[in-house]
């Protein structure tokens, strides 16, 4: 978001080993050393210093807002080696903003008539002409490859939600289906304390298109997690509109909804419905795939529930959702600790799901280090499962030294939701003659084969391939890998 949206968010979100002789040993050892030095010529800076058992997310929003991290396919592949370098594990980024989605969707295409954002549209409001003016890309493929080729685990992050546009955004989605929209008291689209055009998540057709590009990228690409915003919500200055209003009548006897927006029963009623949405979503990708990771990244509590309606400590207690990340942005420590321990309390015996969003930047106005060091600090000390900074360029820009001298102390650390090779470093495969790249397989299973040509990584194909070696005959390109492919697991292994 620019810093006018965001400032307005920020006030709202062993298995034992069997003895080996010292023969097969030394054997052993000599060619994970050729291995791992064919992996770090390839990939130089993906070489561990210090290893470590701690368990714990360490994660960055990316977003095409306000900075240039994943701006170009170079960006995208310089930024998710910087961060793996620092010592991030994870990265939510972007996939779903302004109206659009930031991949080729064939829901949003029967929905819109487009598959993504198109030329001259731009997909934040703060996006200047230049930013604007290409079709929109498949920026969830491309980050995605460039995060698993930096064995980084991805949650695609649907950051709109119900919102279907920025108060000024005239985008297909609200042009098309006015009526989808939930609207104030005075029948407004935008209120006064929310700049944003709400799709009614009451609806069943809302409800259908925001599950359904969900559904869809999760089947097309090779996800770790999805992740929804503080937008599975109903602001409560909403709810006015005519839909909302006949399905409250014909559960109230006939009677309107209150005119105040804040009364407790008619909050708790959309509340309610939104949690409607929450259990279906959570069981509708859990069926998909059950090793998925939902993550949800909430407004703080109790804050969500009395202006948003949104009362996820009880989704946790259903056990709807995988990880809370509420969004415990705040300015200084002091406020940091008061707000993130309402949160532990909001979720008692269930740390383990618990992450705290950390504010380090808004726009241009950057926390003092010594502060969101301590944040980092209570984080770990209360027995949560980790963080995840808003947003990366307080990570690249302003503070990558003491990010990365941060991490060091303890060393690397992997996200608890997976198991530690689940994101393996991609097998570089060896140019034979022009068009032949040959590889060596090590551990059947499926795997996407990634392709670089002239600098821009796509997905050539995914197939099964056995132990042994595997030749690729492929044209135009200039170097080829393979990324282990996990859609195919059923069930993460506990470990």
């Amino acid at each position: 978001m620019n810093a006018e949206l965001y400032k307005y968010s920020v006030n709202m979100h062993r298995m034992p080993f069997l003895r080996l002789t010292e023969t097969v040993c030394s054997c052993l050892f000599l060619l994970c050393a050729c291995v791992a030095q064919v992996q770090s010529d390839k990939h130089p800076d993906l070489r561990d210093s210090k290893t470590s058992p701690m368990q714990e997310i360490r994660g960055v929003w990316l977003t095409t807002t306000a900075n240039d991290a994943i701006a170009s396919p170079d960006d995208t592949a310089r930024t998710m080696q910087r961060l793996r370098q620092i010592g991030f594990n994870t990265v939510y980024v972007e996939t779903w903003k302004n109206g659009y989605t930031q991949y080729p969707s064939q829901v949003l295409k029967e929905t819109i008539g487009l598959d993504r954002r198109p030329a001259l549209m731009p997909a934040d409001p703060s996006d200047p002409p230049d930013r604007y003016a290409s079709q929109g890309r498949d920026l969830l493929q491309e980050t995605l490859i460039q995060a698993h080729r930096n064995g980084l685990i991805y949650i695609a992050w649907f950051e709109y939600g119900f919102m279907a546009a920025y108060k000024d955004t005239h985008n297909h989605l609200r042009n098309q289906y006015p009526h989808w929209m939930t609207t104030t008291r005075d029948g407004e689209l935008v209120s006064d304390q929310n700049p944003f055009v709400w799709m009614n998540p009451l609806r069943p057709e809302c409800r259908k298109l925001l599950l359904g590009i969900v559904l869809e990228a999760v089947d097309k690409y090779d996800l770790d997690g999805v992740q929804l915003d503080d937008r599975i919500a109903w602001p409560v200055s909403m709810g006015y509109d005519p839909y909302t209003r006949q399905v409250y009548a014909m559960e109230h006897n006939g009677a309107p909804p209150p005119d105040d927006e804040h009364d407790k029963a008619w909050v708790l009623w959309r509340a309610k419905k939104v949690s409607e949405f929450a259990e279906l979503f959570y069981t509708e990708l859990k069926k998909k795939r059950p090793n998925l990771i939902v993550s949800i990244s909430p407004a703080v509590y109790p804050w969500s529930l009395d202006h948003y309606a949104c009362d996820w400590p009880e989704w946790s207690k259903r056990g709807w959702m995988d990880e809370y990340v509420p969004q415990n942005y705040r300015y200084d420590y002091i406020s940091f600790k008061n707000t993130w321990d309402e949160q532990v309390q909001a979720m008692p015996n269930m740390l383990d799901k618990l992450i705290a969003g950390v504010l380090v930047n808004n726009g241009e106005k950057f926390n003092p280090w010594p502060d969101i060091e301590k944040e980092l600090d209570y984080v770990r000390q209360t027995g949560s499962a980790g963080h995840v900074i808003w947003f990366s360029p307080g990570v690249l820009e302003q503070y990558p030294d003491k990010f990365n001298a941060y991490y060091d102390v303890q060393g690397a650390a992997r996200n608890p939701r997976v198991p530690a090779d689940w994101r393996p470093l991609p097998l570089v495969c060896r140019q034979i003659s022009p068009n032949v790249f040959t590889c060596q397989v090590n551990q059947k299973g499926r795997y996407r084969i990634a392709v670089d040509r002239d600098g821009v990584w796509s997905i050539n194909e995914v197939r099964d391939l056995a132990v042994g070696e595997a030749r690729f005959e492929i044209d135009g390109v200039d170097a080829v890998e393979l990324l282990i492919d996990r859609r195919v697991e059923d069930v993460l292994a506990d470990d």
